[in-house]
């Protein structure tokens, strides 16, 4: 659109598209609420005021607040492609994405990256990429593909790019590794990501001095509080496993902190838990129980995403602003009316409008034919001969673990009587026939075995479980569908969900998926696995090395705090 007809439209002098009348507009500049219409006109709102349009829809009396912004997410970790999650996220009123596709990358590189890119090319959504900042997160672990500041280069110009995703290697940053030196600099004027999780002091000043912008790991309000004062922007997260945003939200209250570097995100969550609950809206309206404004907590969502990410037409309503607007019934239950996506009705009463048939090729063999395992047979679920065995210790409704010990003559009973559980990790993308055998605590599972092929972040294939047997048939269970769940129990497959994408997606439409998941869920939950315990997404950061403080990969348990191997 030329300049002079925005001004003739915003003036008056000729008639926009569309108008949106009698709406209370809740202006994120100023908290103002403002009684006006908005004028829309080829995609971007030309006015707020008394209008006049070709098309007028009255809304008289409801509420309009800019469309909704998830400011980090795993696309993947929801199991579907990206336009079935793209829909769910829309029906709730997120109009916009910051994504990291650093899991499909860790399975295929560059051609997961532009799976996940063209999957997402005609969706009506604002789809932005971090590009995986550390693909192989560790070194302490195999994966299938390795991305360098070279290749990752050849994406700056894409426009759906934004920067570097989470440097999960904050040892890398601190001790000035080539490889992270490399990365950092070619991306130092563009947004970098951070994942520093209880980092703190001379580390942490270390870390944002090298051109890292954000964070999204604090579990504590301290913590985000001290990475706020570091001049990291926190955002605040609310996923399916980590569930952070109470201690935060809560401390932001008492401490009556000015809000403006904090954003809200999921990271992690189950298409599932979006459908029920949505994800940005959910926790805006946990924020507002918790006491906040919730004039504050949408500016959280909205208006700060969009700054942080340099996002200058989005997160607001106002002339020259994308025309992304989220329709309320009211600032008490947050009830989504509809949402228009450039100045489009998209959402109408939870109903999708004109949603385009997602398209994909499926000839990409690492794509989809990921999983490739060595000869495994009930022997490669043995522990390793050991006086003492260290103990992954699961914390109820976090991904951070603590450890302990347990003597090799207590394990048998300790299993038998459902206090430990055996854990192992195979490498599944190259049947390298690197394996590792641990014990794990606090999963709950009362007998058989649960894998998965969704292991942050390398994916290797996971598995728990009280007997050999049956951890491997739930391995071979998964081999033969090309990857997923599978819960086992007394050799009978009592439940399988192929994620023939990367072994981490179904191509499934999400309706039909959701309720086979929640069959998997119900089976898992079923034997034992405790009720506050997502029994996949938290078995699948038990494998993730760069989180403390112990994690087992395909190569041995691994202490993430002293960097060593313990077995």
């Amino acid at each position: 659109m030329d300049l002079s007809r925005q001004i003739r439209l915003a003036s008056g002098a000729d008639q926009p598209e569309l108008v949106l009348k009698g709406l209370k507009i809740l202006n994120v500049f100023t908290k103002d609420i403002v009684n006006a219409d908005i004028a829309v006109d080829s995609g971007i709102i030309v006015g707020i005021g008394n209008y006049n349009g070709q098309v007028t829809v009255d809304l008289t009396g409801k509420y309009a607040i800019p469309g909704l912004i998830n400011a980090h997410c795993h696309v993947e970790s929801s199991m579907v492609t990206p336009a079935e999650y793209c829909r769910e996220e829309l029906r709730h009123g997120v109009t916009t994405l910051i994504t990291d596709p650093h899991e499909i990358a860790n399975v295929a590189g560059c051609d997961g990256i532009d799976f996940m890119l063209n999957s997402a090319s005609s969706i009506p959504i604002n789809y932005f990429i971090q590009l995986p900042s550390c693909v192989p997160s560790s070194d302490f672990e195999h994966n299938g593909a390795t991305l360098s500041s070279t290749e990752l280069s050849k994406y700056l110009n894409n426009p759906h790019v934004l920067g570097l995703g989470e440097m999960m290697d904050t040892n890398g940053v601190i001790n000035c590794s080539k490889n992270v030196m490399d990365k950092l600099s070619v991306f130092f004027n563009h947004i970098i990501d951070g994942h520093a999780p209880s980092l703190t002091g001379k580390a942490l000043q270390g870390y944002v001095i090298a051109g890292i912008l954000t964070d999204h790991e604090s579990v504590t309000w301290q913590e985000a509080r001290e990475k706020l004062n570091a001049g990291l922007a926190v955002l605040v997260r609310e996923g399916s496993a980590s569930r952070n945003l109470t201690d935060i939200i809560s401390g932001v209250i008492k401490s009556k902190i000015d809000t403006r570097r904090l954003a809200f995100c999921t990271d992690d969550k189950h298409l599932s838990d979006i459908c029920r609950e949505g994800t940005i809206i959910h926790n805006i309206l946990m924020s507002k129980g918790l006491g906040l404004d919730v004039r504050d907590a949408i500016q959280m969502a909205t208006i700060n995403a969009a700054q942080i990410y340099g996002l200058k037409s989005l997160g607001a309503i106002a002339a020259g602003y994308v025309a992304d607007i989220v329709i309320l019934e009211d600032l008490e239950s947050l009830n989504i009316h509809s949402v228009y996506k450039d100045g489009k009705l998209s959402v109408n009463h939870g109903h999708i409008e004109n949603w385009p048939e997602s398209s994909y090729s499926t000839q990409n063999s690492k794509i989809f034919d990921s999983v490739h395992l060595p000869e495994l047979s009930e022997k490669t679920f043995g522990l390793p001969t050991l006086d003492t065995y260290p103990v992954i210790e699961m914390i109820p409704g976090q991904i951070v673990t603590s450890q302990s010990v347990v003597a090799a003559s207590e394990v048998s009973d300790a299993i038998s009587c459902g206090n430990l559980r055996k854990i192992a990790v195979v490498e599944r993308h190259n049947a390298t026939g690197f394996s590792s055998v641990g014990l794990i605590s606090g999963y709950g599972l009362s007998h058989g075995a649960i894998a998965t092929t969704v292991a942050h972040d390398s994916h290797n294939m996971i598995i728990v479980g009280d007997n050999d047997s049956d951890m491997l048939t739930a391995a071979k269970a998964l081999e033969n569908c090309h990857g997923g769940y599978s819960i086992v129990k007394d050799g009978e497959v009592l439940g399988l969900l192929p994620l023939e994408v990367g072994g981490l997606m179904s191509s499934l439409p999400a309706n039909e998926f959701i309720v086979q998941l929640d069959n998997m869920l119900e089976i898992a939950h079923s034997l034992g696995i405790c009720n506050d315990i997502d029994p996949f997404i938290t078995l699948s950061f038990m494998a993730l090395p760069v989180l403390p403080s112990i994690r087992i990969t395909d190569v041995g348990v691994f202490d993430t705090e002293s960097g060593k191997f313990l077995c």
